[in-house]
C-alpha cells in the first residue's frame, strides 16, 4: 500500500457563506435539496458543522432516496438534543442522478460550500466525485461502498467492506452449498469486478462448488433493462447442470425485475436455489413479491450488517419514528438507510472526540487518521481508520471492516443463517492480488 497524501493545511472556514444554499445550479439543474438550517435548538456557541449527503433519486437505474432523507432526520434528532457536542449539524443533500456528471457536480458543490465532510452517500461514479473531494481535502465518510475508489482514496473512510466484501462473502456462502453457480450482474465497469470477487469466495467455501472449475458462469445484463428473461434462462440452464445449482443476481434496483423474469421460467422442480446480496435483495422486496409464497423463499443473502430486526437497530428506528415525519422513503431495512445511520454515528463520535469549537474538514480528517474509535453498538466491529487498521490489499487498501453476515429467507423473513459476522479479509486480499 502506498503512502497517503494529506491536505497541506486546513482550508479557511466559510461557514457564514454556507448558511444559506442556492438550491439550483447553472442550466437549471436542481441538485441540492433540504438546504439551509434544519430545525433544532443546539446549545452553546460552537460553530455549526455543515455536511453533504448525496444519492441518486428519480432515475432509471438504482435509486437511494432514503439516504439523504435519513441524513436530514438524523440532523433533526441531534439538533433537538443540542447538536453534536454543541455544534449545530447542517445537512445539504444532492441528487447525483446516477451519472458521472451529476456525481462530479455534487462533489464540486460540496467544495464550493466548504462542507466539513460528505457523509453516508451513494454513487457508482467514484472516479468522477473523488477527485474534486481530494482537491478540496473533504473526507468522504461512510460511503455506500459501490466503487473501488471508496477503498483507495486518501479522503475516504468506509464503514463497511463495500460491494467487494458482499460478493466475496456471497461466494463463501454459496461455496458450501452449490455445485455450480451462475452470476447475473450489470454490464458496467462496476459489474466487471463482480465475478472475480464471487469466485474468490467460492474458492474459500467448503469445496462443494468444484464442477464448474470453482468459477461462476458470468452473465452480463443491462442495468436498466425492463425484462431479463434471456439472462434468467441462461443462468438457470447453467446452474441446472449440477445436482445443487445456484443463481445469484446483483443488479441493484433491477434485481426485482430479474427475479420477476426468473419466476416466469418453466418450473424446474426446485433444483436451483437463488441468491443475492443485501442492497439488491432486502426484506421490502421479499414482502412485496409474496413473502413465504414468493420467489425468494429459501434464498441466500449476504449482508454487511445484522438482520433488520436485530435490537441493535432500535436507536435508528426511534429516530426515524420521531424525526422523519412520516417520510416513506426511509425504510429501516434498507442497507442504504442503515449505512447512512452508521456513517452519521461515526461523524458524531469523531466530532465529540475532537472537542473543539470549530470543526473543519482538516480537523475531521486529522482525527480520523490519528485513530478516533467509533462504537456502532454492535452494528459493525469497532471502526478505526489508522494506517495499521486498513486491509492494505492492492485492490481495496482502505477497508477497515471486512465482516459480513449470512442470511436466508425463511417463512418470508430475512433471518440470520449463522450467528455473528464472517470475516472475508483473507478472501479480499487474495482477490486484490489477482486484480
Amino acid at each position: 500500500m502506498t503512502g497517503r497524501q494529506q491536505p497541506s493545511s486546513p482550508r479557511p472556514s466559510r461557514r457564514t457563506q454556507a448558511a444559506r444554499v442556492v438550491c439550483t445550479l447553472a442550466a437549471g439543474a436542481s441538485l441540492v435539496t433540504g438546504c439551509g438550517v434544519l430545525p433544532g435548538n443546539p446549545g452553546g456557541s460552537r460553530e455549526p458543522v455543515t455536511v453533504m449527503t448525496w444519492a441518486p433519486e428519480g432515475t432509471g437505474a438504482t435509486n437511494m432516496p432514503g439516504m439523504p432523507a435519513m441524513a436530514k432526520a438524523y440532523a433533526r434528532w441531534v439538533n433537538a438534543a443540542g447538536g453534536i457536542d454543541g455544534h449545530e449539524l447542517r445537512v445539504l443533500t444532492c441528487n447525483e442522478r446516477n451519472t458521472s456528471a451529476g456525481a462530479a457536480d455534487c462533489a464540486r458543490l460540496a467544495a464550493d460550500k466548504d462542507v466539513t465532510a460528505v457523509v453516508g452517500s451513494y454513487s457508482q461514479h467514484g472516479n468522477a466525485f473523488m477527485a474534486p473531494l481530494e482537491a478540496a481535502g473533504i473526507p468522504y465518510l461512510g460511503g455506500y461502498g459501490i466503487t473501488e475508489r471508496e477503498f483507495s482514496s486518501f479522503v475516504s473512510y468506509p464503514v463497511n467492506g463495500g460491494q467487494a466484501s458482499l460478493l466475496a462473502g456471497n461466494g463463501i456462502q454459496l461455496g458450501g452449498e452449490c455445485d455450480r453457480v451462475s452470476i447475473v450482474r450489470p454490464d458496467t465497469i462496476t459489474g466487471d469486478a463482480m465475478p472475480e470477487l464471487l469466485n474468490s469466495g467460492l474458492s474459500k467455501g467448503q469445496g462443494k462448488s468444484d464442477s464448474g472449475g470453482g468459477k461462476a458462469k458470468d452473465i452480463r445484463a443491462a442495468e436498466d433493462a425492463t425484462d431479463y428473461f434471456d439472462s434468467a434462462q441462461k443462468a438457470r440452464e447453467n446452474a441446472a447442470t449440477a445436482a445443487d445449482g445456484c443463481v445469484t443476481a446483483v443488479l441493484g434496483d433491477r434485481t426485482e425485475t430479474f427475479f420477476d423474469s426468473y419466476r416466469r421460467l418453466p418450473d424446474d422442480g426446485g433444483t436451483v436455489r437463488i441468491s443475492s446480496v443485501l442492497g439488491s435483495v432486502g426484506q421490502p422486496l421479499v414482502d412485496r413479491t409474496g413473502g413465504s409464497k414468493g420467489v425468494f423463499e429459501g434464498a441466500y443473502v449476504t449482508g454487511w450488517y445484522p438482520e433488520a430486526e436485530d435490537p441493535a437497530w432500535q436507536p435508528m428506528r426511534d429516530v426515524i419514528r420521531k424525526h422523519a415525519f412520516g417520510d416513506d422513503s426511509i425504510d429501516p431495512a434498507d442497507p442504504g438507510v442503515q449505512t447512512t445511520w452508521i456513517a452519521f454515528t461515526a461523524l458524531k463520535s469523531v466530532i465529540e472526540s475532537v472537542g473543539k469549537d470549530t470543526i473543519s474538514s482538516g480537523t475531521l480528517s486529522h482525527a480520523l487518521d490519528k485513530g478516533a474509535k467509533v462504537d456502532t453498538g454492535g452494528l459493525t466491529p469497532t471502526l478505526r481508520w489508522r494506517y495499521e487498521d486498513m486491509l492494505g490489499s492492492p485492490g481495496y487498501p482502505r477497508i477497515v471492516n471486512s465482516e459480513v453476515t449470512f442470511q436466508v429467507v425463511r417463512e418470508g423473513q430475512l433471518v440470520s443463517l449463522r450467528d455473528g459476522f464472517v470475516d472475508v479479509r483473507g478472501t479480499l486480499s487474495d482477490a486484490g492480488r489477482s486484480a
